[in-house]
């Protein structure tokens, strides 16, 4: 396997990564903090849930990033009638050969737009499970291995709304942040009115990187050093849901890894090879919120996952090392000058 130099990497990353930026930008008028969470996923190696309102943007955003990077890509109605084979695939009986043959479903695709996943039924939802976690499909006994890089960006309407169905727990654990688009200002109303006034903005949209280029960049994320400080920081974050008084459902383990890995994504994309507290709290209600369940009394209080959440940040003590403590120790190289975070030398998206 190929190995790169670190610093060589998250220079690739940022300059990739700002170009995939500009371009959803230029569709996705007035949003940059949706777009640089959309990002992060890609890079964790997660999937992204959009929640709000119809006609804000949250299939176009999910098109946007889709069409900006080289690779295949599907997308999938959800409708009440939908079945779980119109996503996996099913096996056909071929009359010629007398075998059976399959037929993959719209899952098989290196990014999938699932558009309102919460308007089918909770089995058809299900239908996600296997593909999101292990990144394989199984249908009749045989495992079908998934592309990579394989993300889903799902979008949903509020769950009050006619028609809908709330997503299982174990379907929304499986999205590693939700994000909610919200009203554009008016200031990019008028633009949005200047720019989609005509054609669509999607159609003049060209690739701006190829999939293999994610691929590198995701393996540039994974060498993001950790302190222990920022690891047992992440953990106390996690552990302190599954005993707040007004929560009856806390954030599972596999929400403290999707918090880990967005974190070294975020830090990435801000030109660190480290991750510092800052990260994880900048992503903890993005990641955490969507998997709790507040209480019956909480919700009579008008008491939401978020303001949890946010409650947790301000009462969970943050580590005082530093950056220096926890950016790795390593031998410094000719010609490379020290990393420092927040420096002048560090590029932000």
């Amino acid at each position: 396997m190929t190995t790169y130099d670190d610093r060589a990497s998250l220079t690739d990353l940022t300059t990739t990564a700002e170009r995939v930026r500009r371009s959803v930008e230029g569709v996705i008028e007035g949003k940059p903090e949706v777009v640089r969470l959309s990002l992060t996923v890609l890079l964790a190696e997660g999937h992204l849930l959009v929640e709000d309102v119809p006609g804000v943007g949250k299939t176009m955003l999910a098109k946007a990033l889709a069409r900006s990077i080289d690779c295949s890509v599907r997308r999938i109605q959800f409708t009440p009638d939908l079945l779980p084979s119109d996503i996996t695939g099913v096996s056909i009986f071929d009359q010629q050969r007398r075998e059976f043959e399959f037929k993959p479903g719209a899952i098989f695709a290196q990014i999938v737009i699932g558009d309102e996943i919460n308007r089918a039924s909770p089995k058809t939802q299900s239908a996600l499970l296997e593909s999101m976690e292990e990144r394989q499909v199984t249908i009749d006994g045989r495992t079908y291995e998934l592309p990579d890089p394989f993300m889903v960006v799902a979008t949903q309407n509020p769950v009050e709304m006619e028609g809908t169905y709330p997503l299982p727990e174990a379907q929304r654990d499986r999205f590693m942040a939700r994000v909610s688009m919200g009203y554009p200002s008016a200031e990019a109303e008028l633009r949005m009115l200047d720019v989609h006034g005509g054609l669509s903005p999607l159609d003049d949209l060209q690739p701006v990187a190829h999939a293999h280029d994610v691929a590198k960049l995701i393996d540039a994320v994974r060498t993001v050093h950790v302190a222990e400080s920022v690891r047992r920081y992440t953990v106390e974050l996690v552990g302190a849901t599954r005993h707040h008084p007004e929560l009856r459902l806390g954030a599972s383990p596999r929400a403290t890894l999707h918090l880990l890995r967005a974190a070294k994504a975020s830090a990435a994309l801000s030109g660190r090879d480290y991750a510092l507290p800052d990260d994880v709290q900048a992503l903890a209600v993005a990641v955490l919120a969507h998997r709790l369940l507040p209480t019956a009394q909480a919700q009579l209080n008008r008491r939401t996952a978020e303001q949890v959440v946010l409650d947790i940040l301000q009462h969970t003590p943050v580590p005082t090392s530093g950056a220096a403590a926890a950016a790795p120790a390593r031998p410094r190289h000719p010609g490379h000058p020290p990393v420092h975070g927040g420096g002048p030398g560090v590029r932000r998206l």
